[in-house]
């Protein structure tokens, strides 16, 4: 199945760090502390303005990845980065639809057309899907199953080798906070199957095996093995642990030693 020939794994650093500085030190920790395989790829996806940095502190052994991305071409946008900018400074995946930007904001729609714009690139749209809370009546199955589809509304097939899927359920996000708890391997397991099920039904089971779907919300060293043994996803979107390069080297040593 195409979708599981290789392991994603991005760093998402978010807001971080402060300075240009301390982005190219982290960047070459990661890059001193981190074995990557041909099984492996790994992206790593710094706030805009250090991208340059990062790509040549970490050289070709990583891949570059943006956080988010203009659905405008160019012109008057002010504080818009747009798609060609990205792709000319080395970047092959762009985070589409994160939850942290869908709470400030933007829609369904907004991540679609982002997404269209990305695809008629050669780039890679990780689009974030995922629940704020899970009821027991199951009504997140259909707050989730209207974000998969209105991000994919348009998409041809023969595009979705470019499509990441990135389930991250909100409650699972920064479990230091109140009544946050991390989701559980079977909790993952059981959105991504949904998820591919929405994409067979959409186009069908082979094209579905063409999208990578990962997961994405606390993951660290302490769960990728117990992650990685029973939810199913085939990458991992990391936040907090990409920012401390050791921890961050151990997520992709236990993915690569899988």
């Amino acid at each position: 199945m195409e979708y599981a020939k290789k392991m994603l794994v991005i760093a998402n650093w978010k807001m971080n760090p402060r300075s240009i500085e301390e982005a190219k030190v982290l960047a070459s920790e990661v890059k001193k502390h981190s074995k990557v395989s041909p099984h492996v790829e790994v992206v790593i996806a710094p706030p805009s303005v250090f991208l340059g940095e990062v790509r040549r502190a970490c050289g070709p052994k990583f891949l570059l990845g943006a956080q988010d991305v203009s659905s405008e071409k160019l012109g008057a946008f002010t504080g818009d980065v747009a798609v060609s900018m990205l792709e000319s400074v080395g970047v092959s995946h762009i985070i589409i639809g994160h939850s942290e930007r869908r709470a400030q904001g933007e829609s369904d729609e907004s991540v679609a057309k982002k997404v269209a714009t990305v695809l008629k690139t050669s780039l890679n749209a990780v689009v974030c899907v995922g629940e704020r809370e899970r009821d027991s009546h199951g009504k997140y199955f259909g707050f989730v199953e209207e974000q998969v589809r209105s991000a994919l509304r348009g998409v041809p097939g023969s595009k979705l080798t470019q499509v990441v899927i990135a389930y991250e359920p909100i409650w699972a996000i920064s479990t230091s906070s109140p009544g946050a708890r991390p989701a559980t391997p079977e909790d993952a397991h059981e959105m991504i199957l949904f998820i591919r099920k929405i994409i067979s039904d959409l186009y069908s089971r082979a094209s579905a095996e063409k999208v990578r779907i990962i997961y994405g919300g606390s993951v660290d060293q302490k769960n990728i093995q117990t992650l990685l043994e029973g939810s199913g996803a085939q990458g991992f979107l990391v936040g907090g642990a990409s920012l401390r390069a050791v921890d961050f080297s151990m997520v992709i040593k236990t993915i690569h030693a899988f």
